[in-house]
């Protein structure tokens, strides 16, 4: 039985300051709001809302599964919170200097992804380093296991 796991807050820090967004651990994803991503992106609500809908209507990204309403505290009425595809897709799509920086910094992270197969989070590694060996043995037990059979 999967063990559900605590919903973090991610970090994105830039020079200007530092934007929270919250991280599904259950789901893989983020879930930011609409202000969220203004603030990421320093846009106004309209650009952002503009190309939330244009997102939507070309079909670029299925809408069901990257959009969900939440209650939050001192809210009359849920808020709506997108997937980290939405953000990610509304900042390629934006040009501000902080969607340039979001797009280095993602391009980085993806790039080294693609060309080693794997990132590292190092503070994520720091304060769960237990977890991380875990892993790490698993990955090498399973290899080892596979290239055995083979």
């Amino acid at each position: 039985m999967k063990q559900k796991k605590k919903n973090e807050v991610v970090i994105f820090q830039m020079k200007g300051g530092a934007i929270e967004i919250k991280k599904d651990l259950n789901a893989n994803t983020i879930w930011a709001s609409q202000s969220d991503i203004v603030s990421l992106y320093e846009k106004d609500q309209s650009v952002i809302s503009r190309h939330i809908n244009s997102i939507f209507k070309d079909g670029e990204i299925d809408k069901k599964s990257n959009m969900q309403k939440m209650h939050i505290a001192n809210s009359d009425k849920p808020v709506i919170f997108y997937s980290l595809d939405i953000v990610l897709a509304v900042g390629y799509r934006t040009n501000s200097q902080r969607a340039i920086e979001f797009w280095k910094w993602s391009t980085k992270i993806l790039r080294e992804h693609i060309t080693k197969g794997f990132t590292i989070n190092p503070k994520v590694v720091k304060n769960n380093y237990d977890e991380f060996q875990e892993v790490l043995g698993f990955t090498i037990q399973s290899k080892l296991l596979c290239s055995s059979v083979s």
